[in-house]
């Protein structure tokens, strides 16, 4: 995939746990881990905030762009 997202690794380092971040995003912990597994197709700016807002970064922290990577178009939206 050429967008590769690094949440476990913002997670791990902020010690915060997936279910606590998902709960305060307002969104599942199953889509939370769609999200951090990189199979979903989008998120909402909404979303992307608050997990910001969380773990206290900006979105190039969490999402990053791998230039001659394969992309896998086969992952659900992300409401």
């Amino acid at each position: 995939m050429a967008i590769v997202i690094e949440l476990d690794v913002l997670l791990a380092q902020r010690k915060v746990k997936s279910k606590e971040l998902a709960q305060y995003v307002g969104i599942t912990e199953q889509n939370l881990s769609l999200l951090k597994s990189g199979k979903v197709k989008g998120v909402r700016f909404s979303t992307l905030e608050k997990i910001c807002e969380r773990l206290e970064c900006q979105p190039g922290d969490i999402i990053r762009y791998v230039p001659g990577s394969p992309h896998d178009d086969d992952g659900p939206d992300m409401d």
